[in-house]
């Protein structure tokens, strides 16, 4: 039964997947800025839903820009989650952008993307990250820069923040949690790490009983006098009492 009931579930992600490729490349070219971040979030909610996932917000989502989003890092559900929750464009890995589908999607939702090897390149991504920024837009940053076991955090990277020192902008910390909704207990059913392969931890999450993604907002609050190590370090600390509240 519960194979089924994954079968099922896998099925109409598949479809939702088609879906939003098919409302990228037809209906995205007629849509203003802020429909598009509309359908993104809608998608967002509905891909949840047909993964048997529901969301549970917690604190004050950002209402409007400029800010950036600092979060931790467990799977590849936490951008449709944080997505759902409130657009926001990701600045991610460039590895992404050449997934299967999965990039397609993601360029369309607005994702930034950097090669994190390369330093002239973070230095390019903090200067884009800044003028979107100065734009007033939202955006979104894993520091840890991969994912987690969903246990312990791994530390914070310091570089990306250094856009929103420069554009003297908020940085809003957030925690993600994946929880059994009927027991409460965190689930680690969604975790991608080390040599799990997508669609391994795909099929896991689909197979595990019903699950509750919580996105936890901290206040927003400004670098002050702080050098950009040390608050990095507390938002790392921030973040880490968020995702365990």
């Amino acid at each position: 039964m519960k194979s089924l009931l994954a079968s099922w579930r896998l099925l109409r992600l598949l479809g939702h997947i088609a879906k939003g490729l098919w409302i990228v490349a037809l209906r995205f070219p007629a849509l203003s800025p802020d429909q598009q971040h509309a359908r993104v979030q809608v998608w967002s909610l509905e891909l949840l839903s047909h993964a048997g996932i529901s969301l549970r917000i917690l604190g004050q989502p950002p209402v409007a820009g400029p800010v950036m989003l600092v979060a931790n890092h467990i799977s590849w559900l936490d951008i449709p989650v944080m997505h759902a929750a409130r657009h926001c464009r990701f600045v991610s890995k460039s590895d992404v952008q050449g997934w299967p589908l999965i990039g397609t999607l993601a360029t369309a939702a607005g994702t930034l993307y950097i090669e994190r090897s390369s330093r002239r390149d973070a230095l390019r991504m903090v200067r884009s990250m800044q003028e979107a920024l100065e734009r007033h837009e939202v955006l979104a940053v894993f520091p840890e820069g991969t994912t987690g076991d969903g246990r312990e955090m791994l530390p914070f990277h310091a570089n990306l923040l250094q856009a929103a020192v420069a554009a003297q902008a908020p940085v809003q910390p957030v925690g993600l949690r994946f929880a059994d909704k009927v027991t409460g207990a965190t689930s680690f059913a969604p975790s991608y790490i080390g040599d799990e392969t997508l669609v391994g931890s795909i099929w896991r999450t689909l197979c595990a009983p019903p699950i509750e993604a919580v996105v936890h907002y901290g206040p927003p609050e400004l670098a002050g006098e702080r050098d950009r190590r040390a608050w990095t370090q507390h938002l790392h600390d921030t973040v880490d009492q968020l995702r365990k509240a």
